[in-house]
């Protein structure tokens, strides 16, 4: 266990600090290599989680391939200047607006897709509008936190909802009508708090007029209308997809190339650009990291987590859901929420309820929140923002997180009750 945890410890220390601009995915690798020569897994551990992980990671690279493509015909900066203008110049308003539509974008289109895509965009219209320092920390700690904290109704709106739907064969309908109450709950239980939290930030009035048309972004008009039906295309698709189990990638990632194909059609966009700025290494790090995982698998840990969750589902739904998420959320502020999300799958997998794998993600999406290491999805967000100029401490983001996740945690808990 010492040997497991020390070197699942490194290779996440290597993953955050990035040493010498090491890529995510390298350090995950290195780790996965180094715990098959220490014998921590073996190869055919490596078969199993490549099993596991292959579907998620292929079909979040085919989201962010489509919110890449929708970037660079003008959607986004669309939906976002729309936004802007729609408050009419009310601060608060423009704050809860902005909230909504990070939620909807992080459900459509994955946390990670709502981070790359909408922070650059926001911060850029921001500035546009003069707004100040701490207005514009201010509105990027609530869209970073909206990103995740909505990143529930579908299965693939995170990482955490695909591994865990794919590993307790949970299908896209299923999952919907489930996590649909806990994901508008969640939404506006976010939008409440992080209002109350922050409000003292945020102007009264906003100079919308400083903002451009936002038909002017357009690349392509008609391109943008056929987007929309599009994407409602797509939405359906992955409704016959499950009738006809298929895997979720399949649906994704395809839906991604042709959308590719089309817009490269309109002249909207150069192929190979997207396909090479697809964060591929998401790959790596998704195989890497949870084959270090499986080494702590393997070492007993998913062992004693299963004991304690047992222990917890005897107590009754209730008791049950809320310590399973808070635990999932405990593990994934410290730990990141990707392996944490696969050692508790496991130790789920054995105990005779399903409520039990929806409190597992809702604490793995937002639990993370509490720390800035917790997600892929915090990670990539403070990085965008460092190479924007606005930089975010620790102890601050911390402070923050540590404040605004439990409440909204536990109530939303509560509604999957």
């Amino acid at each position: 266990m010492i040997l497991a945890f020390s070197l699942f410890l490194a290779t996440l220390l290597l993953v955050i600090i990035q040493p010498r601009g090491i890529k995510i995915g390298t350090s995950a690798i290195i780790g996965a290599v180094c715990a098959l020569l220490l014998g921590v897994v073996s190869f055919a551990d490596v078969l199993v989680v490549t099993n596991i992980v292959w579907d998620a990671t292929l079909a979040f690279i085919g989201i962010i391939i489509l919110s890449l493509v929708l970037d660079e015909i003008g959607f986004f900066e669309w939906c976002a200047i729309k936004m802007a203008k729609l408050s009419y110049g009310n601060g608060h308003l423009m704050f809860v607006y902005s909230l909504l539509l990070g939620a909807l974008i992080s459900a459509l289109f994955a946390n990670d897709g709502a981070v790359l895509i909408l922070t650059p965009i926001l911060l850029a219209k921001m500035r546009i509008l003069k707004l100040n320092a701490k207005t514009i920390v201010a509105f990027l700690l609530a869209g970073g936190f909206i990103s995740d904290s909505a990143s529930l109704p579908f299965v693939f709106s995170n990482l955490t909802n695909i591994v865990t739907a794919n590993y307790f064969n949970i299908g896209f309908a299923t999952y919907l009508s489930v996590m649909f109450i806990p994901y508008i709950v969640s939404t506006i239980v976010s939008i409440g708090i992080l209002w109350l939290f922050l409000r003292k930030d945020i102007p009264l009035h906003v100079n919308t007029e400083l903002l451009k048309n936002p038909d002017d972004v357009l690349k392509s008009k008609p391109l943008f209308y056929l987007s929309w039906v599009f994407i409602a295309g797509l939405m359906a698709s992955y409704f016959v997809g499950e009738m006809y189990h298929l895997p979720i990638s399949f649906i994704a990632l395809g839906g991604a190339l042709v959308f590719l194909a089309i817009a490269t059609s309109f002249k909207a966009t150069k192929p190979w650009h997207i396909i090479k700025t697809a964060p591929w290494q998401v790959v790596w790090f998704s195989i890497g990291l949870y084959i270090v995982v499986y080494g702590l698998k393997n070492a007993g840990l998913t062992d004693y987590l299963s004991t304690i969750l047992t222990q917890l589902n005897a107590q009754g739904d209730t008791i049950a859901i809320l310590g399973t998420g808070f635990i999932a959320a405990f593990l994934s502020a410290i730990m990141n929420n990707m392996p944490t999300v696969m050692i508790m799958d496991i130790a789920l997998h054995d105990i005779p309820n399903n409520a039990l794998a929806y409190a597992n993600i809702i604490g793995c999406n937002l639990g993370p929140k509490m720390t800035p290491f917790g997600s892929l999805a915090t990670l990539l967000w403070l990085h965008v923002m460092a190479n924007k100029g606005v930089k975010i401490s620790f102890w601050e983001y911390s402070k923050f997180g540590l404040i605004v996740t439990p409440p909204i945690l536990l109530i939303v808990l509560l509604s999957l009750v």
